[in-house]
């Protein structure tokens, strides 16, 4: 069974560098979700366990994904910036890199979106080695270098009132109430 569950609650708007970081587990689970839709409709065709699994990636990376990267590209990395200091040119090529990222990323995934597209309407089709392959290590790569710099630097660089302000244009970004500290 191709499942996609989470029984830890979920960070709030008031740390959102928790969020993005929490975001980035849902992401890989969301890839070993599409490699196990692989491997199952090679086994098993597009049974409703295949379509299910489409429909659930095909939602999460339509939204979630894209919040996150709006929230990185429009909120983190601008922050980061203004409170560089002498952090600067790392800064400036660790964010270059980021977004370069995010150019193949989101390549990668206007590869695959319309493949899962067939799937979830019931396609009987197979998912190519080359696709999934490179959707999944361009994102799992790409976390691998957010969680062990970026998301570290911005703990260290961004003020409690910058941390604040993200975790506030992220809310208002998904339509949800920010309430600071509660």
């Amino acid at each position: 069974m191709i499942t996609f569950t989470s029984t830890e609650p979920a960070p709030t708007f008031d740390h959102p560098l928790e969020m993005l970081h929490a975001c980035h587990g849902k992401i890989l689970r969301q890839c070993e979700t599409l490699q196990k839709l692989a491997a199952h409709l090679t086994s098993n065709g597009c049974d409703q366990q295949a379509r299910q699994a489409a429909q659930d990636i095909l939602r999460y990376f339509d939204t979630a994904g894209q919040f996150h990267h709006q929230d990185e590209e429009e909120d983190v990395f601008p922050a980061l910036r203004i409170a560089a200091g002498s952090n600067r040119p790392r800064l400036h090529d660790l964010l270059g890199r980021l977004l370069s990222e995010h150019i193949v990323m989101l390549g990668a995934w206007n590869a695959l979106r319309p493949l899962l597209l067939q799937v979830a309407e019931g396609a009987d089709i197979r998912l190519p080695d080359a696709v999934t392959a490179k959707f999944i290590g361009s994102y799992t790569g790409h976390i691998a270098v957010e969680e062990g710099e970026l998301l570290p630097l911005a703990a260290r660089l961004l003020s409690p009132q910058q941390t604040a302000a993200i975790g506030q244009r992220m809310a208002e970004r998904r339509g949800a109430k920010f309430a600071a500290g509660s």
